[in-house]
């Protein structure tokens, strides 16, 4: 978490059985409350967004993928500040909507991982690795107000991953 709305906000929120005291904004930008696993909550959803990605790849067709990672950007942003605001904090954890959006949308962008498992696993990789490093400028797109902050650095994280696979693919004779 890059900062809190409360003072006494914990890092993490105590698990929560589904359906009873979380908020429907909650339960879906923790992705079901899969966020609220204590180790590792951004792989998990990065784990998550690597099946959305997929189906959406195979089933949407590129234009129309691209359209929907558009729209659904603001939609995750919306309920990603409804979240924070519930969970008191400005960037919880538990809140790993934007890991599968990013994931997601770095396998609709680049067609080739679809028919490479090892290319899938060096997207999923420098992802997380991105996400986490988090280099120039991510972390002052973090610091955008609520969902936009939250789903900004993210956004970044999966450009840089889109540019490297891009530029070391391309490298590659088909």
């Amino acid at each position: 978490p890059t900062g809190r709305v409360g003072a006494l906000a914990p890092c993490h929120p105590p698990l929560v059985p589904l359906g009873f005291g979380m908020s429907s904004s909650v339960l879906i930008a923790t992705v079901g409350g899969l966020g609220h696993v204590r180790w590792a909550p951004g792989t998990w959803g990065s784990a998550v967004g690597v099946p959305v990605g997929l189906l959406t790849a195979w089933f949407v067709p590129l234009p129309w993928s691209l359209i929907l990672c558009g729209v659904s950007f603001g939609i995750c942003a919306w309920s990603c500040t409804q979240a924070a605001r519930s969970l008191g904090q400005s960037d919880p954890s538990a809140v790993i909507l934007d890991e599968v959006w990013a994931m997601a949308f770095v396998i609709i962008a680049l067609p080739r991982l679809r028919a490479s498992w090892p290319l899938l696993l060096a997207a999923f990789l420098l992802f997380r690795a991105f996400d986490i490093v988090k280099p120039p400028p991510l972390r002052r797109l973090e610091r955008l107000p609520e969902g936009w902050g939250i789903m900004a650095d993210d956004l970044g994280a999966a450009l840089y991953t889109i540019g490297t696979l891009w530029l070391g693919t391309s490298m590659i004779p088909q």
